[in-house]
């Protein structure tokens, strides 16, 4: 009897076979944990130098809602999500690419009892785990700097966790479509880069066009600055779960379209 074959978009199938491919990536990456902490926190911290002490002499304050924060505060509490935002987009573009196409590396390990869902599941627990680390090397030095002191930063410090999450699903889409590296400028020049300036980072999205604004409410990099900023002013969210459930969407979303266009690309 002839079976139909299962579609590229049918549930994910996961099992806790993707912690050894998880694994695999941590131990050849050890190996280089220094120069890639060196290279992931120099450009935010770069940011964070140069508009942070050096604009922010010339800004001062910054009005958000009622009450008015030092421009030094309010960029960090925003530049810390975009890195978060890069360090997981990074690992899920080139080192992911590099691994499925450059060095078949996916192939080797699918020889194994290892489903391609797994690997997927891996890739992007991994890419949320770089971004992880290096947003926790930099909360350190804002810390050592004395720009916050406040104890919710340790919650949140998962909520980044969520972010890396959800920018390592939606950058394996575009992992899945990719034919070379070049194939990346887009993703970078067309969808991060307008996102940094759009979602509150470097100013209030309240000095945006109000069409524009309404965009930028539903970006995803705007939901994780909305979560992490009040809790850098030792305040809390004041609509979390609104939040934290468009994040939620995007990460569900962009995890099912990445591993059926995975599939697709493995099936072709």
């Amino acid at each position: 009897m002839n079976h139909k074959p299962a579609s590229v978009w049918s549930p994910p199938r996961v099992s806790m076979r993707w912690w050894p491919v998880f694994l695999r990536n941590l131990l050849v990456w050890r190996k280089l944990a220094i120069p890639s902490l060196i290279g992931n926190i120099a450009e935010p911290l770069m940011w964070l130098v140069a508009f942070g002490y050096g604009l922010g002499a010339l800004v001062g304050q910054v009005q958000l809602g009622d009450q008015k924060i030092p421009y030094i505060l309010f960029l960090a509490s925003g530049s810390v999500c975009m890195s978060a935002m890069n360090a997981a987009s990074f690992e899920a573009l080139y080192s992911a690419f590099s691994r499925m196409h450059v060095q078949k590396t996916w192939d080797g390990i699918m020889n194994a009892p290892v489903r391609l869902d797994d690997v997927v599941m891996a890739e992007m627990l991994w890419a949320a785990f770089k971004a992880l680390f290096t947003t926790t090397a930099i909360l350190g030095v804002m810390l050592a700097l004395g720009i916050s002191h406040s104890p919710k930063l340790l919650v949140a410090w998962p909520v980044l966790l969520g972010v890396g999450i959800t920018f390592s699903c939606i950058a394996l889409i575009f992992n899945a479509l990719a034919k070379g590296y070049d194939f990346f400028t887009y993703y970078f020049t067309l969808f991060l880069t307008p996102m940094m300036f759009l979602s509150g980072i470097f100013f209030p999205t309240t000095q945006l066009p109000e069409l524009v604004r309404l965009v930028a409410q539903w970006l995803p990099l705007t939901a994780a600055v909305e979560l992490v900023r009040p809790m850098f002013m030792d305040e809390w969210p004041t609509h979390p779960l609104r939040h934290g459930g468009l994040l939620l969407g995007y990460t569900v979303g962009a995890f099912w379209i990445a591993l059926a266009l995975t599939r697709k690309r493995f099936k072709n």
